[in-house]
């Protein structure tokens, strides 16, 4: 497995879960920084459609606390290029659901061009935020 200086991984981590749990501390074993995204409110608001349950400081908060993030960024714009210009990794890393994707192809792509690998990891079968908001409004 590669090791790289700096990686970054981007979430909502609405209603924090074990999926978020595991993405973060397999980013974290790849890489000795780890600089982690938050999505802003209005981030979401924007390509989900819906607002977060947990506001964007509560969600920033949990997010910070979790001993495999080293840095915290609030993400508000979904153009990863536009990130990279700014903090400068090595690696982003994105759970494997999204792999194949036309939107991470396209990612891959204009990373490869500045050496930023794209790095998979697997996706923890069975909960999402947007499973629970489903239970929630059952």
């Amino acid at each position: 497995m590669k090791k790289y200086k700096v990686g970054y991984t981007t979430g909502v981590f609405d209603m924090f879960h074990i999926g978020h749990l595991n993405i973060l501390k397999q980013a974290k074993e790849q890489c000795e920084h780890l600089i982690v995204g938050v999505s802003t409110d209005e981030v979401v608001l924007d390509y989900k459609h819906h607002l977060p349950v947990i506001p964007f400081e509560q969600r920033k908060q949990i997010v910070e606390a979790i001993k495999y993030v080293d840095e915290i960024v609030p993400q508000k714009s979904m153009n990863k290029l536009e990130a990279w210009e700014s903090l400068h990794f090595d690696a982003i890393f994105h759970g494997d659901d999204w792999k194949g994707s036309s939107m991470y192809n396209e990612i891959e792509q204009k990373l490869a061009e500045h050496g930023v690998d794209v790095v998979y990891l697997k996706h923890t079968d069975g909960i999402s935020s947007s499973d629970l908001r489903k239970k929630i409004n059952k």
